[in-house]
């Protein structure tokens, strides 16, 4: 404070004025509130979010440019898988993206593999269905039959015959097949590698949407049961998992690597492969020695699973290997 009747004079501990001459910074924007001071600007400047010209060290500034070029270069040398799995939404959340993003959605390249290997494949995926309201539906596939074509006698293609019904089947990988079984429930296949070659999605592990799935199978099963369904018995089954998904005949012939309303995911990335069981199909008769070929799969000791073959199980894992790869080579 001035002394009564005199001028302040500069002393320690005053403020002398600075005149600051501010450019706006090109690679940021400006930031509003309080911001922390260079280490080398004045007490007296005014910061807020611009850079003082000429106080950025010149040795800083380089060390700063030289970081952000070996940044660059290492995006660029990465393989468009490994940047995949490095972007954040991924790794946070691989079920729940958003509606205008499927970030994590398998494409056709993914349906274009064999009915063996494509039945196996579809193991652990994520099938997503999205209602008319904008609810999502998702469930893990934990069991699918492998339908191979016109040498099959249980596929609806056998013999090489294609009608308006099946023609899913003859379309390219990844076109569901929707056909109504006992006049009331439907099934949802996937076209595979060869013509008249499909998958049945037999059960799914209900991850999200548990409610509406149950207010879906409520709706559309026939049986006036009281009791309320259990989660396990919300898919566990092909006829099932199209009540609770709300899929029916309009879904037939739709390429499930482009709808909007129904699509397959990614699923989680396990530390371990679970174990595949090959066992007999479910409900196949009058089909020769096909009747008994092992082309279901299922996870071993999932509860989701609609049926479960204990002498299929107590096959040592080679046998049932060998017994797929056989099939597969009759398909090829």
């Amino acid at each position: 404070m001035p002394a009564r009747g005199g001028s302040a004079r500069p002393g320690r501990g005053s403020l002398k004025p600075v005149s600051v001459t501010l450019l706006p910074d090109t690679e940021q924007p400006p930031f509003l509130g309080r911001a922390r001071r260079p280490g080398n600007a004045r007490a007296g400047s005014l910061v807020t979010g611009y850079h003082e010209v000429g106080q950025m060290p010149a040795p800083l500034s380089r060390k700063i440019g030289q970081k952000k070029q070996r940044l660059a270069d290492s995006e660029q040398q990465q393989t468009p898988k490994e940047r995949l799995l490095s972007t954040p939404g991924l790794r946070r959340s691989i079920y729940f993206s958003s509606p205008e993003d499927h970030s994590g959605r398998l494409g056709p390249e993914f349906f274009d593999q064999p009915a063996v290997t494509l039945a196996r494949a579809f193991l652990g995926q994520v099938l997503v269905r999205r209602l008319a309201d904008g609810t999502e539906l998702r469930g893990r596939i934990v069991e699918t039959e492998a339908y191979l074509g016109p040498e099959d006698e249980a596929a609806h293609s056998r013999g090489g015959r294609q009608t308006p019904r099946n023609r899913g089947m003859f379309m390219k990988p990844g076109t569901l097949y929707v056909y109504l079984i006992y006049g009331m429930y439907f099934c949802l296949n996937v076209s595979s590698q060869g013509a008249g070659a499909c998958v049945l999605l037999r059960a799914l592990e209900p991850l999200e949407g548990l409610e509406t799935m149950r207010q879906l199978r409520n709706s559309l099963r026939k049986s006036t049961v009281g009791r309320s369904l259990k989660d396990r018995e919300l898919c566990s089954g092909p006829s099932k998992l199209c009540q609770a998904l709300a899929i029916d005949k309009s879904f037939d012939q739709r390429d499930l690597a482009q709808d909007d309303a129904v699509w397959l995911e990614h699923g989680p990335l396990e530390s371990s492969s679970p174990a595949v069981v090959a066992a007999a199909r479910i409900g196949i008769g009058h089909a020769g020695e096909w009747t008994q070929k092992p082309l279901r799969f299922y996870v071993q000791g999932s509860p989701w699973v609609s049926v479960v073959d204990r002498v299929a199980e107590q096959m040592d894992q080679p046998q049932q290997t060998a017994c797929s790869e056989g099939l597969l080579i009759v398909q090829k």
